[in-house]
């Protein structure tokens, strides 16, 4: 039997391999054209050492100066020697580059442009290529805009279904891809995207979770929630959703189905404006309560413009609290 293991590269490339549970992780990644690193392939050197956030392996034999057995309990893993025995996640201390493996690149047909708010887009593109596509949920690809060299990040707010995903665009006053999207994309339109990259996504799910999205930083998150309910969790996962003006909520009726769902999902939305009608208004740390925040036992997960990252940092300063993870992703707007 085949397991799927994701090396995530320093530069933000993640990469899937199928590794049978008799070959080695580095043979694997060799086999399909990625150069893990490595020297003596006989766990004496250390330079294949990798760190698996996830998954269930065995160890073959390696010395002391090469990892030590403190390492190992952490999970620092030696690929040479490393056997999977179910889908991993491994983190590999170099580029992309440095491993002779590029971003896939894929052609896709634009199937829906929507405008859900003033200031967010809703695109979703198909086709069958995508279906071989493999992404952590919380990873981005790069679009690139039609007419123009030039790219733009976007996470998945999907998994894929059917070769189909979508992406939240921030509708960008001159902004390149919003000007496209508003003003020339049709169906049937092709966009080229390549990746996935990024080291936001979700991890193995052993505590409770608080999700914090800022705008159409709320994308990561439908993805990752989605991957949640097909999978379960028996931790509970609340997300705060902050927006600046009642207009620029979205979504809300996906995250209810979510709710509905996950048994343990709950969430709340919240406007900054001061000429909100929303129940809910400020800031998303006004609507952390202590429960979510566990007392430290809890895994954060936050993604929205730097200074919305900046004040949840500094809220968690001010509480004297240290997460036990605190996973982040800033994101700026591109005129």
């Amino acid at each position: 039997m085949n397991h799927h293991i994701a090396l995530q590269f320093e530069d933000g490339v993640t990469r899937f391999i199928d590794a049978s549970a008799t070959e080695t992780v580095a043979d694997a990644a060799y086999r399909q054209g990625m150069n893990i690193p490595l020297d003596c392939r006989d766990g004496a050197c250390g330079t294949c050492k990798c760190f698996a956030e996830s998954g269930q392996y065995t160890l073959g034999e390696y010395i002391d100066d090469a990892m030590t057995d403190d390492e190992a309990r952490q999970g620092y893993v030696l690929t040479c020697q490393m056997r999977a025995q179910s889908d991993c996640v491994v983190r590999v201390p170099a580029s992309s580059n440095v491993c002779r493996t590029q971003q896939a690149r894929y052609e896709a047909a634009i199937t829906q442009v929507r405008q859900v708010s003033p200031s967010t887009i809703s695109l979703s593109i198909q086709s069958d290529a995508l279906n071989k596509l493999a992404f952590l949920p919380g990873q981005y690809v790069n679009l690139q805009v039609p007419g123009s060299t030039q790219t733009r990040a976007y996470s998945f707010s999907s998994l894929v279904r059917d070769g189909t995903v979508s992406f939240l665009v921030r509708n960008v006053p001159g902004g390149l891809m919003s000007s496209y999207l508003t003003g020339q994309a049709k169906p049937g339109d092709t966009l080229t995207l390549a990746g996935p990259l990024g080291s936001f996504y979700l991890r193995d799910i052993q505590r409770p979770l608080l999700l914090l999205a800022g705008g159409t930083g709320l994308a990561p998150f439908t993805a990752m929630l989605e991957k949640i309910a097909q999978q379960g969790s028996a931790h509970p996962l609340h997300l705060v959703y902050g927006v600046t003006h009642d207009a620029d909520l979205v979504e809300m009726d996906t995250l209810q189905a979510l709710a509905e769902r996950i048994p343990n999902f709950s969430f709340s939305a919240c406007v900054a404006s001061a000429d909100s009608h929303y129940p809910n208004k400020g800031y998303v740390t006004q609507h952390i309560a202590p429960a979510h925040l566990n007392d430290g036992n809890v895994d954060i997960y936050l993604c929205g413009p730097p200074p919305m990252v900046e004040a949840v940092g500094q809220f968690i300063r001010d509480k004297n609290l240290k997460p036990a993870n605190f996973y982040y992703e800033k994101f700026s707007a591109s005129a």
